[in-house]
């Protein structure tokens, strides 16, 4: 009965924060991107609270406890470098467009309707599958938590959600994204810290790993790879699984229309490249936190139903009110992500498949049509839709990866892409991503790990590009529009420069503090263990090797945005558009 309380009043409390951003709604900006004033802490709040959701919470922290927790922090490692990536290659100059919806930016990059459609088409199929996963999660933790039935649940979080959208828009989604990332990231930090503290800390928790028989090598880098459950035969195969996912996501990161989108709404430049930075530290801190507790959770009992591991944990090992608040906040992950995605599906129908309103006040009624509508449809789905969260949701995510990845970058970097190109790219990543992922799912044939269908597509897409670009020409708005976007709008003050300056360095200490807590609380504790377990030396290698390329992406990343941080800075970047 508490957490049922618990959960009633947060989705009542999200509401009321919703319906109180949306006083401010006046015009068309308003709605659809916050008025582009948007501070850097809501920023990184609805950065972090997009990207994160019921997946991370339930999917991720199971496939830890499944048996590999070190291969997803392989691909966070490398996974978190999109969020600079796509604030320095792509984000900068999307804000610069003042587009409404990242299509649309398409649609103005290529002086293409036809471009600017499909993009639009892909977003809502593609964020339409996202957010059946994400509903799905929700309605999960609402059964678990309540005991009342899965439909209640999806009902109340539709409702919650759909409701402040339709009134308040992006400022009522930023907002709530930010309330949820504080009551997530809070719960994260507490839940993980209890747990592992409980089990003699990360000394305790890796030794109990190495000693327990139920899920062999689960303490190791690369996982487990012994035993029917096992998802890799060979280390080569997890390291190959991490490092092409995390690119993958890396891309997910700095394009898809989730994240990307946040960018639209930042107040300046600098917010972008302050948020993206922030937002890397934020999430290398939750999985170096969160992927440990997940395998902990063997330590307890190692027949879960890995999915619901982290809520178990909550309602069995945590004290009630750790458990309600880590809990409140995994639905509150989830709920975040819903009003995101949900907006987002919404705003591009109206914006960029439908034909042009007439005036802001008829667009913003087509808007608020389109959010109740795509609602609708995603919630009948998922109430018959068996759940599948991190299935359903990793395959969304990497349609984008696909298909948006390359047209993102190039349409940035490179003089010679043309609106011919950018539609096919886009389609024939997305289209051959999803054949292929639906044809193995049908098990009609199989791939090795290194042939994963987001890799194959992507490389189609980019093959698409080069091709039709070269049979059609670069138009003379489309060159004009490119060299637009290479002249910052404005100057930064120096205090700006010095306070973009400092978070870099910010970053950089991050980097350097999470790689030496890897070095000495895993990498040598699992080093200590090597003659009592008879660990191999690619075994601690590989666990040393995993702690510094962890601290080297966010040095590496902090360097970066450190370095382009000034007025310099752009000019030089500005200086070279590049060529594909």
């Amino acid at each position: 009965m508490t957490y049922t309380v618990a959960i009633v009043l947060s989705l009542v409390g999200y509401f009321a924060i919703g319906h109180w951003a949306g006083r401010r709604v006046k015009h068309l900006d308003d709605y659809l991107v916050a008025g582009r004033n948007a501070p850097t802490f809501l920023i990184l709040g609805t950065l972090v609270a997009s990207y994160l959701s019921t997946s991370a919470f339930l999917g991720e922290t199971g496939f830890a406890y499944a048996g590999y927790p070190f291969v997803m922090l392989l691909f966070a490692a490398i996974s978190t470098s999109g969020c600079l990536l796509g604030a320095l290659a792509f984000g900068r100059y999307l804000r610069r467009s003042e587009a409404l919806t990242v299509p649309e930016f398409f649609g103005k990059r290529f002086a293409s309707r036809r471009v600017q459609r499909i993009a639009g088409l892909t977003t809502v199929v593609g964020l339409g599958a996202y957010l059946l996963g994400v509903m799905q999660g929700a309605g999960i933790m609402f059964e678990e938590l309540t005991g009342l039935p899965y439909w209640v649940g999806l009902l109340l979080v539709w409702l919650t959600f759909t409701g402040f959208i339709l009134y308040s828009g992006s400022p009522g989604v930023v907002l709530t994204d930010t309330v949820m990332f504080v009551i997530f990231s809070l719960a994260a930090v507490g839940g993980s810290l209890y747990i592992i503290t409980d089990l003699g800390g990360w000394q305790g928790v890796i030794g109990g790993l190495l000693a327990q028989t139920d899920k062999p090598g689960i303490a190791l880098w690369h996982g487990m790879l012994k035993g029917k459950d096992a998802a890799f035969a060979t280390p080569g195969e997890a390291a190959t699984w991490g490092i092409t996912l995390g690119l993958v996501w890396a891309a997910v990161l700095a394009a898809s229309p989730w994240q990307s989108s946040r960018y639209l709404m930042a107040r300046n430049e600098h917010v972008v490249m302050r948020s993206a930075m922030l937002t890397a530290v934020a999430l290398a801190i939750f999985y170096a936190l969160m992927m440990l507790t997940g395998a902990a959770i063997n330590l307890y009992t190692p027949t879960l139903d890995a999915e619901r591991s982290m809520v178990w944990a909550a309602l069995n090992v945590l004290p009630m009110w750790l458990g309600m608040v880590i809990l409140t906040g995994v639905f509150a992950a989830g709920l975040s992500s819903c009003s995101t995605f949900l907006s987002i599906i919404g705003f591009s129908i109206a914006n960029d498949i439908l034909p042009a309103s007439r005036s802001g006040a008829a667009a913003m009624r087509t808007s608020r049509i389109a959010v109740l509508v795509s609602g609708l449809v995603t919630l009948v789905l998922a109430l018959f839709q068996p759940p599948a969260v991190m299935a359903v949701v990793w395959f969304a995510a990497t349609l984008f990866a696909s298909s948006w990845g390359p047209v993102a970058l190039m349409s940035i970097w490179s003089r010679r892409i043309t609106a011919t190109g950018a539609g096919w790219g886009l389609s024939v990543g997305f289209l051959g991503n999803l054949l292929l992922s639906l044809a193995l799912q049908a098990k009609w044939f199989t791939l090795p790990v290194y042939l994963h269908p987001v890799a194959v597509s992507t490389v189609a897409a980019v093959v698409a590009i080069v091709i039709a670009s070269r049979l059609t020409q670069v138009s003379d708005a489309e060159r004009a529009y490119l060299a637009s976007l290479h002249r910052p709008r404005e100057i930064p003050s120096p205090a700006t420069e010095k306070g973009t300056r400092g978070i870099a360095i910010v970053t950089m200490l991050a980097g350097v503090a999470i790689g030496a807590f890897l070095w000495f609380q895993y990498a040598d504790t699992l080093a200590g263990y090597a003659a009592d377990y008879g660990l191999s030396r690619s075994a601690t290698l590989g666990a040393y090797a995993l702690a510094l390329g962890c601290g080297a992406m966010l040095l590496v990343a902090g360097a970066v945005g450190y370095r382009v941080a000034g007025v310099r800075g752009s000019a030089r970047l500005a200086a070279h558009p590049g060529n594909a």
